[in-house]
C-alpha cells in the first residue's frame, strides 16, 4: 500500500474516533439535558397544578382526577401506565396521588417529606411534592424532537466524516510529494544521471531532507566530474613517460640511437616519475580506505622542522634562496607519525621551491596556542590567486599557476589526507605581503 493511502487511511481513522466518540457524548449530553428540562418543566406544571386545585378546593379530594384532565397523570384505562416521577402527599404526610414505589395511604417518613417540595395555601404547608426518582417518559412530540436532533447530529457526523477523508487525501498527497520527488530524482541518480534536483517546499523535516538530497547530488556530480577529470589527468601522466620510454626503448632497439648513460639517465628519470606516481596513487587509496597506517610518536616541532630543512637545504642554496626556521620557546611535544609529517612538510617546501624565484625567502614556523600547534610554510614566490586557492587541496587540480604539488597534481591532497587522519587540519592562503603560506593546526593532546 502507498504512503499516501496510508496516511489517508490513519487521518480517517483519527477523525472517525473523534467524530463518532463526540457524536456519542453530545448525543448523551442533549438527551440528559433534554430529559432534565422535561422533568423540571412537568414537576412545576404538577407542583402548579396541585397549588391551584388547593387554593380553588380548600381540599385535596378529586386532585387525581384533575391532574389526569390535564394530562399530568395518565388515564385510569390506559393499560400499563408509564410510571409517574412526582407523588402527593397531604399534611399528614399520607400518599394520596400514588405512584410506585409509593401507594395510596402510604404515611411517609419525616426525612423524605423534607426532601420534597413543600404546598403552602395562605402560609401553611398542606402538602408535599415528592420526586420517585422514577424516569420520566416522553411524549410523542419531544420523542420525534430528540429524533430529529440525534438525525442532524450523525448526518453532521457523516458529512464531518467525508471531509475529513477528503482532507486527509489531499494532505497526505501533499506530504508525501517530496517524498515521491525524492524517489523519482534516486531513480534517475541510479540509472547515471546524478545531477538531480527536487523542488524545496518547505522549511521542516521534509524541507529539510530536499535540501540534503540536493546538496548530496551537487556533491556526487562534482566528485564524479573531479574523477573524471583525475582519471584524465594520470592518464596524461602516464603516458607522456611511457611515450619518452617506449621511443628511446624502440629507437634501442632498430639501431637508430645508440645507448649512452645520458639517454639511460632520462629512461630512469621517466620510470621514477612512474613509480612516484604510482606511490601517490596508492597512498590516496589507503587513506580512503582508512588502511594508512600511521606510527605515532612524541615529537619535538623544532627537531621536526629542522630535520626537512636539512634535506632541502642544499637545493635551496643551489636556487640562492634562504631557507629560515622560526620557532617558540618551550614548544610542547605531539604525537605524530614523523616520517608522514616530514613527507608533507617537504611537499611543501618542494613546491615553495619551485615557484619562489631566486633571492627570495622560503621560513619554516612553529607557533603554539592554547590546545593547538601550528607549522607554517611561507615563500616570497609568485602566490596563489584566489580562485586555485579555493581548489588548492583538490585531487589532480590544476590552475594556470598551479600550486598542486607533485607533477601528479596529487601532493597537496595526500598532504591533506596525512594532517587529517592525525586529528589535524590545513589550509593555505595567500600573504599580505608576497607569496603564499600553507598553515598546519594539530591538537596538541
Amino acid at each position: 500500500m502507498k504512503l499516501t493511502y496510508k496516511l489517508t487511511l490513519a487521518f480517517l481513522l483519527i477523525s472517525l474516533l473523534a467524530i463518532g466518540l463526540a457524536a456519542l457524548f453530545i448525543q448523551g449530553r442533549i438527551a440528559s439535558e433534554f430529559n432534565r428540562y422535561l422533568e423540571g418543566q412537568q414537576q412545576n406544571n404538577f407542583v402548579l397544578a396541585v397549588r391551584s386545585y388547593y387554593n380553588e378546593n380548600n381540599t385535596f379530594n378529586g386532585v387525581d382526577t384533575y391532574l389526569r384532565e390535564n394530562q399530568l397523570l395518565p388515564p385510569l384505562n390506559e393499560l400499563n401506565p408509564p410510571p409517574q416521577p412526582y407523588v402527593l402527599v397531604d399534611s399528614k404526610r399520607v400518599v394520596i396521588v400514588a405512584s410506585a414505589p409509593y401507594v395510596i395511604g402510604e404515611k411517609v417518613k419525616q426525612g423524605e417529606i423534607d426532601k420534597g417540595i413543600p404546598i403552602e395555601s395562605n402560609g401553611e404547608a398542606v402538602g408535599t411534592v415528592i420526586s420517585t426518582g422514577q424516569p420520566l417518559a416522553r411524549k410523542p412530540l419531544d420523542q420525534k424532537y430528540i429524533d430529529q436532533i440525534n438525525q442532524a447530529l450523525w448526518i453532521a457526523a457523516f458529512g464531518g466524516m467525508l471531509i475529513a477523508l477528503l482532507l486527509g487525501l489531499l494532505i497526505a498527497r501533499s506530504l508525501t510529494r517530496p517524498i515521491r520527488e525524492l524517489t523519482h530524482a534516486t531513480h534517475k541518480m541510479a540509472q547515471g544521471k546524478l545531477e538531480q534536483e527536487i523542488p524545496v517546499r518547505s522549511q521542516d523535516e521534509l524541507g529539510e531532507l530536499a535540501q540534503a538530497f540536493n546538496q548530496m547530488s551537487a556533491d556526487l556530480t562534482k566528485a564524479n566530474l573531479a574523477r573524471k577529470q583525475m582519471t584524465a589527468d594520470i592518464a596524461h601522466d602516464l603516458r607522456n613517460p611511457l611515450t619518452v620510454v617506449s621511443g628511446y626503448l624502440e629507437s634501442l632497439q632498430d639501431g637508430k640511437l645508440k645507448s649512452t648513460p645520458e639517454r639511460f639517465a632520462i629512461m630512469q628519470m621517466e620510470v621514477q616519475h612512474l613509480q612516484h606516481l604510482v606511490e601517490d596513487l596508492r597512498m590516496l587509496s589507503l587513506a580512503d580506505s582508512g588502511e594508512l597506517r600511521l606510527h605515532l610518536e612524541p615529537i619535538a616541532p623544532a627537531e621536526l622542522l629542522e630535520s626537512v630543512a636539512s634535506a632541502y637545504r642544499h637545493q635551496a642554496e643551489v636556487q640562492k634562496i634562504q631557507l629560515k626556521i622560526e620557532t617558540d620557546a618551550n614548544l610542547s611535544t605531539v604525537n605524530l607519525d614523523s616520517e608522514r609529517m616530514e613527507q608533507v612538510i617537504g611537499n611543501l617546501i618542494s613546491n615553495a621551491l619551485r615557484y619562489t624565484p631566486e633571492g627570495g625567502e622560503i621560513l619554516l614556523s612553529a607557533k603554539q596556542f592554547p590546545g593547538s600547534l601550528i607549522l607554517g610554510v611561507a615563500d616570497t614566490g609568485i602566490g596563489i590567486s584566489p580562485d586555485i586557492l579555493l581548489h588548492i587541496f583538490e585531487r589532480s587540480y590544476r590552475g594556470d599557476s598551479s600550486r598542486s604539488g607533485t607533477e601528479s597534481g596529487l601532493g597537496l591532497a595526500i598532504a591533506k589526507s596525512i594532517v587529517e587522519l592525525q586529528g589535524g587540519n590545513i589550509k593555505a592562503e595567500q600573504r599580505a605581503e608576497q607569496g603564499s603560506k600553507f598553515l598546519i593546526a594539530i591538537p596538541i593532546q
